[in-house]
């Protein structure tokens, strides 16, 4: 069936006039008759019939103009939903965030964004690093939001955000809360350690090599950031923690904080994309430019 004849047909029917589908088209008037023949010809039955100075629909006209009419609905409506995805408006924003990030900024920039940009579907996902990283690579995710200092050579793009202060805590009851004490004594308590490919952990240790004191004993393994926390604020462990997630707790004694002289924790924090050639979709550019504002504000 030419397409071209039944989006003419259905303009002419709708507006029940072949001289005013013709202006609406900016087509002359025989050339609408022209296609209308054309189109009657191709199906092999009538679908107009003169009706004074206007047209009328044949029983086989009303029944395609029906049908007919749902075709150039859905393409208005493809085309309006694949402009607002142009224009950043509607989409899907799919997020990869290590445990930091993930429970203490990104919460408030998806606020941010989903105020103003509410028809994007947004999907955030916590993994540690190396979890993150992966799922980036893999096109399982946009934007990866990661804390780690050392990069291998991957085809992501960084952009640093800012760099993130960590403290040593312990129980607010233990005996050295509050002190300031050896890095070899320190590495003597408990440890809360975060699972394997967790850069925290990684950091850590490479901290003992640095120092040439041995790796601190594990006390209790974790697969995230706040279990970790509250494990110390129920009375166990020492644990390398950034100080955006514990300071308040530490100012209203419900876990204590040691220092190590010599040793002041900053850990760099990343926004990653893709680095495959490919332009960025709008929901991703308007996600990074947010971040870009709300940091430097």
């Amino acid at each position: 069936m030419n397409l071209h004849a039944l989006r003419i047909f259905v303009e002419v029917a709708s507006r029940g006039s072949v001289t005013e589908a013709a202006i609406s088209l900016s087509i002359s008037q025989p050339a609408v008759s022209a296609q209308i023949r054309k189109l009657e010809s191709e199906l092999d039955m009538t679908l107009l019939i003169p009706d004074g100075r206007g047209i009328s629909l044949t029983y086989e006209g009303r029944f395609l103009f029906e049908k007919a009419r749902r075709i150039y609905d859905w393409e208005r409506e493809i085309e309006s939903h694949l402009t607002e995805i142009k224009q950043g408006k509607k989409g899907r924003l799919r997020i990869a965030s290590t445990y930091l990030p993930s429970h203490y900024l990104v919460p408030q920039w998806l606020a941010q964004y989903k105020r103003d940009y509410e028809g994007v579907d947004v999907e955030i996902r916590t993994r540690n690093s190396m979890q993150s990283i992966e799922l980036l690579l893999s096109c399982e995710v946009d934007v990866a939001v990661i804390l780690k200092e050392s990069w291998d050579v991957l085809p992501i793009n960084r952009q640093h955000l800012m760099d993130v202060p960590y403290w040593f805590i312990l129980p607010a009851h233990h005996p050295l809360a509050g002190k300031e004490i050896r890095i070899e004594q320190l590495v003597e308590e408990p440890f809360l350690l975060r699972e394997q490919g967790s850069s925290t952990r990684d950091w850590l240790f490479a901290l003992c090599r640095e120092h040439g004191v041995k790796r601190p004993q594990v006390g209790i393994q974790y697969h995230g950031l706040v279990e970790s926390i509250q494990s110390v604020r129920a009375g166990y462990g020492t644990m390398l923690a950034p100080a955006l997630a514990v300071r308040d707790m530490v100012e209203r004694g419900e876990v204590g904080r040691v220092t190590v002289p010599g040793v002041e924790v900053k850990r760099p924090l990343y926004v990653c994309t893709r680095d495959d050639g490919t332009e960025q979709r709008p929901v991703v550019a308007q996600f990074l430019e947010l971040v870009k504002r709300e940091r430097s504000s």
